[in-house]
């Protein structure tokens, strides 16, 4: 395994952000590592980065047991935090030299050169970092974590801020890295997880509550419940919507709700019936396809 927890524990005061977490990801995995805010997503990343120690529990990287205060590890690791620091004065290419000769690296000019044909940079090389646009400063930021040539790679909502293009421009770099590295990438966005990984880690209120390939996840046990969205030309009441035959929760989504259905229950005849009985008129009524963002909302809604 290139990474592994095991019971990892981090408490915050009397808040506990960690909750005896295990999880393993392999050489080469691209894993999404997903959750809403507060839910110990950051907290993971930044323990195993070193940047904070775990309360109790082990971590161990490659198969060795990480010590406290071990600083050797930190070599086959990159990391991209949420909130990419950069220095806004520095030119591209001497930010990308200081943080090369952090790492003590040879070859300095070659290794810079390497980082900013890869990451997309050449035509913005000669510029000030704070000249940059939100898009080429992830660059920055990606091409300072790959510098010293990890062979695993931690990006903590790496594509927050980024307009459709630039979107899009970080995926393809991002799959393209993976190719020869093990790559976490916190997100809470699930179509950025669905379009980029091959495995989803989901994590609520600090333990670990899916785990597998996306195909897994979304055909978990869950996901079997149907879900259904209901818009009516009218207010209707969340009591009244849990008075349906079938319905186990309601949730409001824009105009409309989110039915979902006890195991194994079709409840759109239900639904139907219910607006022809209380003489509403139903503007919308239509079968939620199952996605990851289903499946993350049962994961952890009522649960925060």
């Amino acid at each position: 395994m290139s990474i592994e927890t095991r019971n990892i524990s981090k408490l915050y005061g009397k808040q506990r952000a960690l909750d005896t977490v295990s999880l393993s990801v392999r050489k080469g995995e691209l894993v999404g590592f997903l959750g809403p805010n507060g839910a110990g997503k950051s907290t993971m990343m930044k323990i195993i980065t070193g940047y904070l120690p775990a309360d109790s529990g082990e971590f161990l990287i490659h198969g060795e047991k990480v010590l406290p205060g071990d600083l050797a590890y930190k070599k086959d690791i990159g990391y991209l935090p949420e909130h990419n620091p950069l220095y806004p004065d520095l030119y591209i290419k001497e930010y990308l030299e200081i943080t090369a000769g952090f790492y003590g690296l040879k070859n300095v000019k070659k290794r810079v050169a390497e980082m900013v044909e890869l990451t997309g940079l050449g035509l913005e090389q000669h510029k000030k970092i704070r000249a940059l646009s939100k898009g080429y400063r992830q660059r920055v930021g990606l091409a300072q974590a790959l510098i010293h040539d990890p062979s695993i790679l931690i990006l903590d909502e790496p594509t927050t801020g980024l307009d459709p293009n630039q979107l899009e421009e970080i995926r393809h770099l991002i799959r393209t890295i993976s190719r020869e590295k093990t790559v976490i990438l916190s997100s809470h966005i699930m179509q950025e997880v669905e379009a980029v990984c091959n495995r989803v880690i989901i994590i609520n209120r600090g333990k670990i509550v899916a785990d597998g390939s996306i195909s897994e996840v979304k055909s978990g046990s869950l996901q079997q419940n149907q879900v259904v969205f209901a818009e009516f030309a009218t207010p209707v009441g969340h009591e009244s919507l849990l008075q349906i035959p079938g319905v186990q929760n309601a949730l409001p989504n824009g105009n409309g709700w989110e039915l979902e259905a006890a195991s194994g229950a079709d409840i759109r005849a239900a639904v139907f019936e219910f607006a022809v009985q209380n003489q509403l008129t139903l503007l919308t009524l239509h079968e939620k396809q199952k996605n990851l963002e289903n499946v993350f909302h049962q994961l952890t809604q009522n649960k925060i």
